[in-house]
């Protein structure tokens, strides 16, 4: 072990990424993950190539953590949470452990700090889609599972290959009344990818994707966004509501702005394209380190002296972002240990010590 060393808080794929940095130079880090198991969310994406790579990034978060795992320059400690942060000359926390009706509190000396501990996808329950009630109303990560697991989608009602499914976007974000004004980002491209998947592994099935308007992605969009609209249909408002029909069915009702008429349509399975949410037990870890979040909810990425932030814990990314994000905090926790051990031996009467100051 060196005597440099990084704390890391949140084992996805920002958090991963930075592990895998400070490793590559010579730095040590303790990742602390409060799942059992590292990946985060991205770690249930299913990979979306269809006739080639189309970049979403899945395939990137298993090879991060395979690398970390191998990685004796990386502690990595699983159903971690931060218990205390304690004043010293660097950063000292207590890791409350808790497995198998065990619990250790683990206390661990870092000289900075990377936050990266996520993001919690929308609960759909309180909206009009029947999430919760209706056996075939799934969330797009509840799909992504499906795909990586099974291959194709199956009803959860009977395990059936839908003959006719649809995408609902926005579901949580852009929602004046809920306060949430910000977009997701990612799920315009999540959700059209998989419905090419689906189109190519079951050419049968019918799908519609309710949109508000389409987020931008990838330098190969607008060929993309014309192939797509030649398989599946878009429609161009969001259902009002959704009502039970025979054999398990969804009953969708929307208001179509081109011809200024209700319609109603009939779906077998209804995947729910939630938004990306700020965590709210992500708070106290805020208190501890005296981080200040955004109005969004949201964190700054740079939280005060040696304490950086990276991820989705800041906002709304994709994987690919995220991987960045990961690699410009290590680099930045980097640089801030060098610049102070330059000072405390440049000045041997003056001990720096991280402030723990919001921003």
């Amino acid at each position: 072990m060196t005597e440099q060393r990084v704390l890391i808080v949140g084992g996805g794929i920002a958090g991963l990424t930075a592990a895998n940095r400070l490793a590559a130079m010579k730095i040590d880090s303790i990742l602390v993950e409060k799942q059992s198991v590292i990946g985060g969310h991205a770690a249930g994406y299913a990979c979306k190539a269809t006739d080639a790579c189309v970049k979403c990034g899945a395939c990137l978060v298993a090879e991060s953590c395979r690398k970390v795992l191998a990685d004796p320059a990386v502690e990595v400690i699983t159903d971690g949470r931060i218990n205390a942060v304690e004043p010293s000359g660097r950063f000292r926390v207590v890791i409350q452990k808790e497995s198998a009706d065990k619990h250790a509190d683990l206390t661990r000396e870092a000289d900075a700090v990377i936050l990266a501990c996520g993001f919690r996808p929308f609960d759909p329950r309180p909206k009009p889609y029947g999430y919760g009630q209706f056996p075939n109303v799934l969330t797009n990560l509840e799909l992504e599972h499906l795909l990586r697991d099974q291959s194709i989608p199956l009803r959860p009602s009977d395990h059936r290959t839908p003959d006719r499914m649809a995408f609902v976007q926005c579901v949580g974000s852009r929602d004046r009344q809920l306060g949430h004004l910000w977009c997701s980002k990612v799920c315009c491209a999540s959700a059209l990818r998989m419905a090419r998947l689906i189109k190519t592994r079951c050419p049968q099935v019918e799908i519609a994707f309710f949109y508000i308007d389409i987020q931008t992605f990838g330098k190969d969009f607008q060929s993309f966004l014309a192939g797509i609209k030649k398989e599946i249909t878009l429609v161009r408002t969001l259902p009002g509501d959704v009502f039970p029909a025979d054999d398990d069915r969804l009953r969708v009702v929307y208001f179509d702005p081109g011809n200024r008429q209700a319609h109603e349509d009939i779906f077998d399975l209804l995947v729910l394209s939630v938004g990306i949410m700020p965590v709210a037990e992500n708070l106290q870890l805020a208190r501890q380190f005296q981080l200040k979040p955004e109005l969004s909810g949201f964190w700054p990425r740079s939280a005060g002296a040696g304490v950086f932030c990276a991820g989705t814990v800041c906002g709304p990314m994709s994987i690919a972002e995220s991987i960045v994000s990961g690699e410009q905090a290590a680099l930045q926790a980097v640089e801030y240990i060098r610049n102070t051990k330059h000072l405390e031996v440049t000045k041997p009467g003056l001990r720096i010590r991280p402030t723990q100051g919001g921003v």
